[in-house]
């Protein structure tokens, strides 16, 4: 096993990084039910939204126009090959979020051994409506028949969700600031289809193949988490305090103190 990776260490950054993640999460979700009403689909597509409020929204005959154009291409490419059709109202089955682990098949390698690992990134999410989280999809392609119409409603959900929030910029600014920033990433086996990912501003590291091989030989799971990268935290910036440092270096830099 790597030196920097000990049995003891492994186990006190597992902890420090669980402790940490549970600590962020619930920070975080309480961030999302105060701006739960800006994730609705109405707030941006309005009367595109079947429901029986009506109303109109400022700005929703395009965001429509680019969630329909998105929508054709992703559903109509690979692996998918659904019917590129997506016809107003649209239907929400929920419009709840809900924060789903991100994780990732990688191929660790150490000597002549190679085993498949599933890792997890613990500080980073995927921001899905309740059920509809798009990692749903590969279990939907694998089946022999996969059923199309769950299949549309997850790509429809994930892409409404990833409408409504870029059609917002304040609002990822202001996670941004909370230091919770909101990307939009491609994952594996799930074609281009733009998954809403939301994580910390506080990193975590994969280690060596061959901690993760033991790792996962003493666990018995080809499973694994990554670890915060400790030293970060040490290092981190105040964004706000540099910010105001540079108004002062521009414009009074005299009253600064050595």
């Amino acid at each position: 096993m790597d030196e920097g990776y000990d049995l003891q260490r492994l186990r006190s950054l597992r902890k420090l990084t669980r402790a940490i993640a549970e600590s962020l999460r619930s920070e975080l979700k309480e961030h999302l039910s105060t701006v739960t009403l800006l994730l609705r689909p109405r707030t941006i597509l309005g009367d595109f939204v079947e429901g029986s409020a009506k109303g109109e929204v400022k700005g929703s005959d395009a965001a429509f126009r680019d969630l329909r154009s998105r929508y054709e291409a992703v559903a109509g490419g690979r692996p998918y090959g659904l019917s590129r059709e997506l016809s107003p109202p649209i239907e929400i089955l929920s419009s709840n979020v809900e924060l789903v682990p991100l994780e990732y098949p990688h191929v660790a390698k150490s000597g002549s051994e190679s085993k498949t690992v599933t890792v997890t990134q613990p500080l980073k999410w995927i921001l899905t409506y309740s059920g509809l989280a798009p990692t749903r999809l590969r279990e939907l392609m694998a089946a022999k028949i996969p059923d199309a119409s769950q299949v549309k409603n997850v790509i429809l959900h994930a892409l409404v969700l990833n409408t409504v929030l870029t059609k917002q910029p304040g609002l990822l600014a202001v996670f941004e600031a909370l230091r919770f920033p909101v990307v939009t990433e491609k994952l594996p086996g799930l074609g281009d289809l733009p998954v809403t990912c939301i994580s910390s501003s506080v990193r975590t590291v994969r280690p060596p193949d061959d901690v993760l091989i033991e790792s996962t030989e003493i666990s018995g799971l080809n499973a694994f988490e990554e670890v915060v990268n400790a030293e970060d935290i040490d290092e981190m910036k105040d964004p706000f305090r540099e910010k105001l440092l540079e108004v002062i270096k521009a414009n009074a830099p005299e009253v600064m103190k050595g």
